[in-house]
């Protein structure tokens, strides 16, 4: 059978993540519609019905929680982390549009209007919404929870210790705030492959599931730390990021050979390696190393559900492509269109990449200390 959250749940997780006061009168639900260019599917539909179904539920606590929920719907982007579209729809109430047609263009409010007056957004999307809506948090009086990909599955990793993931990932925030490199090595068949990342110049970020203030934005479930690998913009000190760094996909992995913090080479030859080095050349953003992520939710028993919103938030995880939301300089203009913007994760943990071990991750601080932080894909006593 599948998770099901009951609306006393979901109440209560809506006040431990967003923590409302008086001046948080409203909280949005939002969903985006298929259209032509990207159909329906099957998990896309349930999570919209799953989205209504929670408008419902919190409606009915309406009076206790002090807070009126919206559904928000808007045409989806094409592409995970792309720009949101300037305007919103707000659902009235009766069946919700299936499809981006459905909307009534006069309807439409500007989506910054949207920011303005809900203070607490859900985002249960198809496609990431999690850079846009942190870079607008920057500028608007709310805060979000992202929760790309979400299906029932997950409901389990929505009843945790959040108190205890968010301690867990504040001490991995201090180590990166620290770092001043990262050394990984990985095992796969084909041998052992080392990886340095710069981890200078740049502050790292907590994402504990607690979003208490405006400004903010972060993914449901939630328990990582991150960072930006420096991408050498300050002038005369080039990134000292370099190696190689294999991803699985399908049965193949694919190495890239990393310069100053960019995939510049696939040394692989198969599919996906033509594939991926095809993509490196038709769109040079999507190379840049934009995050090294360390999840935590391995150790509280939470197993990978086949969704990156989830299974990155398991255990080691590098992505590639858009870092501005994170601090970082590669933001949407680096992208050869909108619909080609992306920041992808690459998460190492066995049910994804059952063939590529993180066998060794160390910290390297000022003067040379250095700190195993995990070995195996498993972390060490640093909590």
């Amino acid at each position: 059978m599948p998770e099901k959250i009951t609306a006393s749940e979901l109440a209560a997780l809506v006040a431990r993540v967003f923590q409302p006061g008086p001046e948080d009168g409203c909280l949005g639900v939002m969903v985006d519609l298929p259209d032509e260019k990207v159909p329906d599917r099957p998990a896309w539909a349930a999570r919209r019905e799953i989205a209504a179904e929670w408008v419902e539920l919190l409606a009915s606590q309406a009076p206790a929680a002090g807070f009126r929920t919206r559904l928000l719907l808007y045409p989806n982007v094409h592409t995970n982390n792309g720009d949101l579209p300037s305007v919103c729809w707000i659902h009235e109430g009766g069946p919700v549009p299936q499809s981006a047609d459905e909307l009534v263009p006069a309807a439409a409010i500007p989506m910054s209007d949207v920011f303005e007056t809900f203070p607490m957004l859900l985002a249960l999307t198809e496609f990431s919404s999690t850079a846009p809506l942190k870079v607008a948090a920057r500028t608007h009086p709310m805060r979000a929870a992202t929760m790309p990909g979400f299906s029932e599955g997950m409901i389990p990793a929505l009843r945790l210790d959040y108190a205890e993931v968010n301690r867990r990932v504040n001490v991995l925030k201090e180590l990166l705030d620290r770092a001043t490199g990262a050394d990984l090595v990985f095992r796969h068949p084909g041998g052992e492959d080392r990886l340095h990342l710069d981890l200078r110049h740049r502050t790292a970020h907590a994402s504990g599931g607690l979003l208490p203030k405006r400004g903010v934005a972060g993914n449901l479930p939630s328990g990582e730390a991150y960072v930006v690998p420096y991408e050498g913009e300050v002038e005369g000190d080039p990134s000292r990021s370099e190696g190689v760094l294999p991803v699985q996909f399908g049965t193949e992995v694919v190495r890239y050979r990393v310069e100053r913090n960019r995939a510049v080479e696939v040394l692989t030859h198969g599919p996906e390696s033509e594939r991926e080095a095809a993509l490196l050349a038709k769109e040079p953003a999507y190379a840049n190393l934009a995050e090294l992520g360390l999840g935590v939710l391995g150790a509280f028993g939470v197993k990978p559900v086949g969704s990156v919103l989830l299974d990155e938030k398991l255990g080691l995880h590098v992505a590639f492509g858009r870092s501005e939301h994170f601090g970082g300089q590669v933001g949407p203009s680096a992208f050869s269109s909108p619909e080609a913007v992306v920041h992808i994760d690459r998460v190492y943990v066995p049910e994804t990449q059952p063939d590529v071990l993180p066998a060794v991750v160390d910290l390297v601080f000022e003067g040379g200390e250095r700190l195993p932080l995990m070995r195996d894909g498993e972390f060490g006593p640093v909590f």
